[in-house]
C-alpha cells in the first residue's frame, strides 16, 4: 500500500490505537470511555474531558496530525478520531456540528462564521508549502514563474518544450508532450493556498476561475485529496499538479522552485519559514489569512505558502467534550510542534502561538473553562 493511501486510511488507525490507550487509562484510573462528549468525574469531583472525540478536514497536514494525535493518545489518554476529507468537507462537518472541531487551510468567511455558532475561532497548528509536482521522465529539478504555472493551469501552456517552459530551464531535456493537468476535484484549503498565488501574479488568473478552494478549472484531471492528486500524478506520464510538500518527499515524487528569473526558490520548511516571516506583519488578530495571496517575496522565500488551523468554538455545550477539544488544540500548538520540521512543516511563530493560547484559554462551556493548564 502506498504511503498517501495509509494516510488516507490515518481516521480509522487513529481510533484502533487511541481506543487501546484509552481503555488502558480508564482501566487504571476508574473512569469509563466514552464519546460524543461523555466524561468521567476526576477524583476530586471535577468534569474529565471526554476520552474519544471526532474531527475532520484538511487533507494538506494530515500525515503531521496522524503522528501528532497518536503521541497525544499515548500520551493523554484521549482518542481523535480525525478524517482527511479536505478543508471544505471539514468547514462543513464543523457547522453542522458533526464533529468536534475542524481543520482547514482555507480560513471561514464571515458567513461560515455565523452559520457555525458558538464564538468560532482558528486556531493555527502550522505552515506549509504547496510544491508544483510533475511526472516527466529523466528531469530532475525545474523551474517555474508565477506566471508560467497560471498559463499551464489556465490551458494556456499545453506542451513540456513550450519556449516559456524552456527559456527557464534551458539545462533541462524538455520532452515534446502534451502537459496533463492535475487538481483537485474537491473542495480544497490547499487549492486556495494555490489559486490565491496565482491570482497574485496573473490577472488572467484573477479576472477568470480567481482565487479559493473550489474553482471552476479551465483543463486537467482531478484528484480527491491531496492523496488523489499524488496519485494521479504517479500514475500519469507527463502531468503537473500540486501538492503539499511533505505528500511530494514521502511519495518521491519531482517537484520545482518557483521565483522569478534569478531568484527561484526550492520549496523547504526553511524557505516556507520564510514566507511567513516575510508577511508577519500582516497576519491578522484573528489569524484567518490566505498568506500565498499576499505574494510573499524576498531571498530565500517560498511563495506559495499557507497556514492551516483547526477550527474550534469558544462557546460550547459539553464540558467534557470542550476539555477534550481544548486539551488536543493545546498538545498541537506545543508538544505536537517538535514534530513539524522533520514532517516538512513550519512551527508556527511565538506571535501566533499567543493568539492560540488565548484562543484556547477562552473556551468555555457549562459556564467553566475548558483548558485549565
Amino acid at each position: 500500500m502506498s504511503k498517501f493511501a495509509r494516510w488516507k486510511m490515518l481516521g480509522a488507525g487513529l481510533a484502533f490505537s487511541a481506543l487501546l490507550v484509552g481503555c488502558a487509562t480508564a482501566e487504571e484510573t476508574g473512569t469509563s470511555g466514552g464519546g460524543g462528549g461523555e466524561g468521567g468525574d476526576s477524583g476530586g469531583g471535577g468534569t474529565e474531558p471526554a476520552q474519544s472525540i471526532d474531527a475532520a478536514g484538511a487533507s494538506f497536514p494530515a500525515p503531521l496530525y496522524s503522528q501528532i494525535l497518536q503521541q497525544f493518545a499515548e500520551a493523554e489518554g484521549i482518542q481523535v478520531n480525525y478524517q482527511s476529507i479536505g478543508s471544505s468537507g471539514g468547514r462543513e462537518q464543523f457547522i453542522q456540528q458533526n464533529v468536534s472541531f475542524g481543520a482547514s487551510d482555507e480560513p471561514m468567511d464571515d458567513e461560515e462564521m455565523e452559520q457555525a455558532g458558538g464564538e468560532p475561532v482558528h486556531i493555527a497548528t502550522v505552515g506549509g508549502a504547496v510544491v508544483p509536482a510533475y511526472n516527466l521522465e529523466g528531469v530532475e529539478q525545474l523551474n517555474f514563474t508565477g506566471e508560467v504555472l497560471a498559463e499551464i493551469f489556465l490551458g494556456n501552456i499545453t506542451n513540456w518544450n513550450d519556449p516559456a517552459i524552456a527559456e527557464l530551464n534551458p539545462d533541462a531535456d524538455l520532452p515534446d508532450a502534451e502537459i496533463t493537468v492535475v487538481h483537485r476535484s474537491d473542495g480544497s484549503g490547499t487549492t486556495n493556498i494555490w489559486t490565491s498565488y496565482l491570482s497574485a501574479v496573473s490577472e488572467e488568473w484573477a479576472n477568470g476561475p480567481g482565487p479559493g478552494g473550489e474553482v471552476s478549472w479551465p483543463t486537467g484531471v482531478g484528484g480527491d485529496g491531496n492523496e488523489g492528486v499524488a496519485g494521479q500524478i504517479q500514475q500519469t506520464p507527463n502531468s503537473l499538479g500540486y501538492v503539499g510538500l511533505e505528500y511530494a518527499v514521502a511519495n518521491d515524487i519531482s517537484y520545482g522552485s518557483v521565483g522569478e528569473e534569478g531568484n527561484f526558490v526550492e520549496p523547504s520548511v526553511d524557505s516556507a519559514q520564510a514566507a511567513l516571516d516575510a508577511v508577519a506583519d500582516e497576519i491578522p488578530d484573528d489569524l484567518r489569512v490566505t498568506v500565498s495571496e499576499l505574494e510573499p517575496t524576498g531571498e530565500g522565500v517560498y511563495p506559495i505558502t499557507g497556514l492551516t488551523w483547526i477550527l474550534v468554538r469558544q462557546q460550547m455545550d459539553d464540558l467534557a467534550e470542550c476539555k477534550a477539544v481544548a486539551e488536543t488544540a493545546w498538545y498541537m500548538t506545543h508538544e505536537g510542534q517538535e514534530l513539524a520540521p522533520e514532517q516538512n512543516y513550519v512551527p508556527v511563530s511565538d506571535d501566533i502561538n499567543a493568539t492560540n493560547e488565548e484562543f484556547i484559554r477562552g473556551m468555555e462551556a457549562e459556564g467553566e473553562p475548558c483548558y485549565e493548564g
